[in-house]
């Protein structure tokens, strides 16, 4: 059977002769003149079944791909990092997990026999000795070199389904970790990073959470989404490399967290929103669209980056219950995800917040991608203007008053967690209720609201259905 080379087809580069599969293969022209092997790559698979040699074919596919990269490539680092993850790969062909030459030599003698016996006996030996003794040395990689490799190459999965503001998080918070390990440690070698550098990073957290003397710098959380990064960052490096089992300095690394959220962002009394809040005229001197997203926030107890975010598709006035579908989005050139997938969910519109959306059916454009703006203009302006019971309380407080008020409505809490896009701890069954029990549900806690608070909004631009 001879091998074709569409990337699509599951037999390329596959051949029998004798009933034995084999990997079969041209050396690119490019190439020709620096492979040994050229003009054709010819390797036993040593097996008589297809779903063996498929995944065997890969790998030594993959290697011949990273090993032509690295002779076409001009820069020496590039280059080296090409050729030994070509090694690494040949490797898993061979049924080995790839280790350095000193390494191979601890090995039991029998190990180290099986390696040399595969390395044998066969054609193109220098590259599969190299692969199995551990020939190629793993080229020097820089942390900051690694951290640019991983956004770059190996985290892309990660990265395309964020929107342009997730990715800028993201990438924000794993480059602050390699950077402030450059600060502590220094820009050393990845292969070289044992225990004792770890916990060097990590105990300069440790003096900055959890002081001898003085007062905390720092939360635990902070020093854990740092320690974390890392950990992150280097175990998939290696697993890039196929080196799935090599130990990860950073594991089992954290700081204890204590649940304080509930003190940072206090809820809102009833009375409060009632009363301050929703009072004609509080929220006169926010623009329209701020304003419009804190009235939207008292009913929905939505996560206010959730409604910045929220479309025209999203918002479905026209049908017999009118409600909100937080969802993600899938358009490759305006993705954007959601904390979890207990955030997608459906929330029908009662009160205030269906008056809103009357008003805004496309949406909040001046805040979409913007939500951390939005938080900042708005917290300054409840503190500046009286309308926070404390120093302490925020926007997000709203979210937290929301699930005070389905709390003493008596709103079960498997349908609170629904409303809110919380993880229901239990097997789930069902679809969580209809739309027209959530929206009854909803009505127990609609706080009442004089139309003058929607003055300066704009009017709105097509007919919906009104409450029951």
């Amino acid at each position: 059977m001879g091998g074709r080379k569409d990337s699509a087809d599951a037999d390329r580069f596959l051949q029998t002769k004798r009933g034995i599969w084999y990997y079969f293969r041209k050396v690119p022209k490019a190439v020709r003149g620096l492979d040994p092997r050229s003009p054709l790559v010819r390797i036993s698979l040593e097996t008589r079944a297809i779903g063996d040699a498929r995944p065997r074919r890969d790998a030594y596919e993959a290697a011949d791909n990273q090993l032509w990269g690295a002779m076409l490539a001009g820069d020496d680092q590039v280059r080296a990092r090409k050729i030994y993850e070509a090694a690494v790969r040949r490797a898993a062909a061979m049924g080995f997990d790839y280790l350095p030459a000193a390494a191979v030599a601890e090995l039991p003698a029998e190990d180290i026999l099986v390696r040399i016996d595969a390395a044998s006996g066969a054609t193109h030996t220098v590259l599969k000795a190299e692969a199995a003794l551990g020939g190629v040395p793993s080229p020097m990689q820089r942390l900051t070199s690694v951290y640019d490799l991983y956004v770059d190459e190996i985290a892309t999965s990660q990265l395309v389904t964020k929107s342009t503001q997730q990715r800028r998080k993201w990438i924000n918070i794993k480059k602050r970790a390699v950077d402030r390990f450059v600060e502590v440690v220094g820009d050393i070698d990845i292969n070289t990073i044992e225990r004792e550098h770890a916990l060097k990073f990590w105990r300069y957290w440790q003096v900055r959470i959890a002081p001898k003397l003085g007062r905390a710098t720092h939360t635990a959380s902070s020093g854990n989404r740092e320690v974390g990064s890392l950990r992150t960052i280097y175990g998939e490096y290696f697993a890039h490399l196929g080196q799935m089992d090599r130990v990860n300095p950073f594991a089992g690394l954290s700081f204890a967290e204590k649940a304080k959220r509930k003190k940072l962002r206090p809820p809102f009394p009833t009375a409060w929103i009632r009363d301050q809040i929703l009072r004609p005229g509080a929220l006169g001197r926010l623009n329209e669209q701020a304003r419009a997203i804190v009235l939207a926030t008292i009913e929905l107890g939505a996560r206010p980056s959730e409604t910045c975010n929220l479309t025209r598709e999203q918002i479905r006035l026209d049908v017999p219950v009118p409600h909100l579908a937080f969802e993600e989005r899938h358009d490759p050139d305006d993705p954007r995800e959601l904390k979890s997938a207990a955030s997608i969910r459906v929330v029908p519109l009662v009160g205030v917040a269906l008056e809103v959306f009357r008003r805004f059916p496309d949406g909040f454009s001046r805040y979409r991608e913007r939500e951390e703006a939005l938080s900042q203009l708005v917290n300054k302006y409840l503190r500046n203007n009286g309308l926070t019971p404390t120093p302490q309380h925020s926007l997000y407080g709203l979210r937290h008053s929301m699930e005070d008020r389905m709390k003493e409505a008596g709103i079960t809490d498997d349908l609170r967690r629904i409303l809110l896009g919380h993880r229901i701890d239990r097997e789930e069954y069902g679809i969580g209720g209809s739309l027209e029990w959530r929206r009854s549900e909803l009505l127990k806690v609609a706080l009442p609201f004089d139309a003058a608070v929607l003055d300066g909004l704009p009017n709105p631009s097509r007919p919906s259905n009104s409450d029951p």
